[in-house]
């Protein structure tokens, strides 16, 4: 029996002795949390890019369907932007998320020489300065970049 306590009193005081971790093995945690940060980084500048272009494509999509719903109603296309939110088709205009801006959506308005919905000229109809009477059509990003799927944000 008294060779277990003393067994026990000594293993005590190694206990007590070896308290907390040494600097090699605090380096090493280090360095392995310093890689998986860098492996990360990339992984996280794509996912927010994607998550940009998620919102684009949604943002173009409500627009779109907005700028039709007020052509069903009032038989015309919106001047402007700002006609849908006074009418109340939409609470605000949001921001293109490729730049930030509620004022660099680049506007398509229509000049009566579009009969059919798919032979619209947006070379010629493409400025956001005004245009024909017909008002706003369709609505493109304002953005100058490409997209991970190879085709400007302008395009979309």
């Amino acid at each position: 029996m008294r060779t277990g306590k003393a067994r026990g009193k000594v293993n005590m005081k190694v206990l007590k002795g070896k308290k907390g971790f040494t600097l090699l093995e605090l380096m090493v945690v280090i360095a392995i949390i310093g890689i998986l940060a860098t492996l990360a980084q990339p992984m996280f500048k794509t996912a927010v890019l994607k998550a940009k272009e998620a919102t684009l494509k949604e943002d173009l999509f409500n627009l779109r369907n907005v700028l039709d719903q007020y052509y069903a109603d009032n038989g015309k296309y919106p001047d402007t932007l700002d006609d849908l939110v006074a009418k109340g088709y939409m609470r605000s205009i949001p921001p293109d998320p490729m730049t930030g801006s509620k004022t660099t959506w680049r506007l398509e308005y229509y000049t009566g020489d579009n009969s059919d919905s798919g032979s619209s000229d947006s070379s010629d109809s493409s400025d956001s300065s005004g245009g024909d009477s017909g008002g706003i059509y369709d609505v493109h990003s304002g953005s100058d970049k490409i997209g991970t799927n190879g085709v400007s944000y302008a395009d979309w």
